[in-house]
């Protein structure tokens, strides 16, 4: 790793630069599980999904990533897919969870229960520390803290 800071230039900013938008604090391969709490609700298919993650909060995607995402979900048993044709219009190929995928689910959310835990602990500290800050800078000044 280099040592070098990151300015302007070359892509990147001080701390003292950064803004909320800068920094994205979402676990790795966030996309699988999310697609799946989906597909537990109901059988749908690609654009759908896309649609419903956006839903939820999550940022827009390249169909690309979505679209590869789901068959490599599909390989490892996660979920099934199948082409339901229409009268009207194209075919589509609809997507629903499998056993495994109800599975792994229930995996990612014990996971994200024990980072909740951890989060909860962060945000305690993180508050502790705030309040004392500003409970003593309001001492220095002469004014009463804050109800």
């Amino acid at each position: 790793m280099s040592d070098q800071r990151q300015t302007p230039e070359n892509g990147s900013h001080s701390a003292e630069e950064k803004t909320y938008n800068d920094i994205r604090a979402y676990p790795r391969n966030w996309l699988v599980p999310v697609v799946l709490v989906i597909l537990r609700e109901y059988t749908t298919y690609g654009y759908e999904l896309m649609e419903r993650t956006l839903q939820l909060g999550f940022e827009a995607m390249n169909p690309g990533t979505l679209y590869r995402t789901l068959r490599k979900m599909e390989q490892e048993g996660l979920c099934d897919s199948e082409w339901e044709t229409a009268s009207a219009g194209r075919a589509r190929r609809m997507y629903s969870i499998t056993n495994a995928g109800e599975a792994y689910l229930d995996l990612w959310v014990k996971s994200l229960e024990q980072y909740q835990s951890t989060m909860d602990a962060f945000f305690q500290a993180y508050r502790r520390r705030s309040s004392s800050r500003i409970r003593s800078g309001s001492q220095e000044m002469g004014s009463e803290p804050p109800p």
